[in-house]
């Protein structure tokens, strides 16, 4: 006579088997922690997926427009080995190239003007600039224009004549609140240019960033803290963030090997840029990008004499944030 077996427990195997059989929308997709769940709760805010970033074609202006030099910049580093003149020839071309390499046809796609201070261009510089990027709006095949500028070079005669001809987005190259930063970077505006620049631009509707970087020189932790809640009254749409690193070149680097200034050390950074995440993010602020992007020319030896420098900067702040609110589960 056949005795009745327990059926056994799945074992791991199983599990998974059973987990991979189950139909796709019974599966409960991994969601991002908005910010760690406060002292006593058990859960953090999550953020719904974010929405598809447009496809941004960067055009670089090489620091033209910039009145000033601060201490901190070689744009030829930074920015990569790009024409100094940017000729139709050569925007065209860089057009083309980005828009060849979209395959995704119902991506929104945007010209950004990158790399100096576009309102300190000449007007006709402007108008020239914009003039070619238009002829692709009008094709259909650029939604928009977005330009990069310096709080202090903005007014509203200055807006009208850029909304008209097709700009919506401006990212304002803010770097601190903290004045004595400022100040010491020779940037040659304070913070209250930032707050004013970004009143007048929400007034005339459009869409706002802003640069912060992390380290400046006479910055400390709690100053970039400040630094962040003050974005946060702002409200802009995006910000970046990068802290800072030591090109050759410039003033900073003669600081360094004086032994008047010491950036931030990689693991500073990284917590620095995830505290930066978990005051933003909650506010619905979108960082769009953690340290700067690496071009050849950082990579070449000498070219970046101190600072946190790492291919995947991004990755390991959002690893720290990660990791810092699986701790608040725990």
């Amino acid at each position: 006579m056949r005795k009745n077996r327990r059926r056994k427990k799945p074992g791991k195997a199983c599990t998974v088997k059973t987990a991979l059989n189950t139909p796709r929308s019974k599966v409960p997709l991994p969601r991002r922690f908005a910010s760690p769940p406060p002292d006593g709760e058990t859960g953090g805010r999550l953020l719904p997926d974010p929405p598809v970033k447009p496809l941004i074609i960067p055009i670089f202006i090489m620091n033209r427009g910039c009145p000033q030099h601060c201490t901190f910049c070689n744009e030829k580093i930074a920015a990569g080995n790009f024409s100094p003149e940017v000729t139709q020839d050569f925007f065209d071309a860089e057009v083309a190239s980005y828009l060849r390499w979209n395959k995704d046809k119902a991506r929104r796609v945007e010209i950004a003007f990158y790399g100096g201070s576009f309102t300190g261009l000449s007007p006709d510089d402007q108008k020239r600039l914009l003039s070619w990027a238009n002829i692709y709006i009008q094709k259909g095949q650029v939604e928009s224009i977005r330009i990069s500028t310096r709080p202090d070079y903005i007014d509203s005669e200055q807006l009208i004549f850029l909304h008209a001809n097709g700009v919506r987005t401006i990212e304002i190259g803010a770097q601190s609140f903290n004045d004595q930063a400022l100040d010491h970077i020779g940037r040659g505006h304070d913070a209250r240019a930032t707050e004013t620049a970004m009143q007048l631009l929400k007034a005339r509707g459009f869409k706002t960033g802003l640069h912060l970087m992390a380290g400046l020189p006479g910055d400390t932790r709690e100053s970039f803290l400040s630094t962040l809640k003050r974005t946060v009254e702002l409200q802009p749409d995006t910000v970046r963030i990068h802290p800072v690193l030591v090109f050759k070149d410039t003033p900073l680097a003669d600081e360094l090997l004086c032994g008047r200034y010491s950036p931030l050390t990689l693991e500073e950074a990284v917590d620095w840029c995830r505290l930066a995440w978990e005051t933003l993010a909650p506010a619905g602020i979108s960082i769009i990008r953690f340290g700067l992007q690496m071009t050849p020319e950082m990579r070449q030896e000498g070219a970046v004499a101190a600072g946190p420098l790492h291919p995947s900067f991004g990755s390991l702040v959002y690893s720290a944030v990660f990791y810092s609110a699986t701790l608040k589960l725990l």
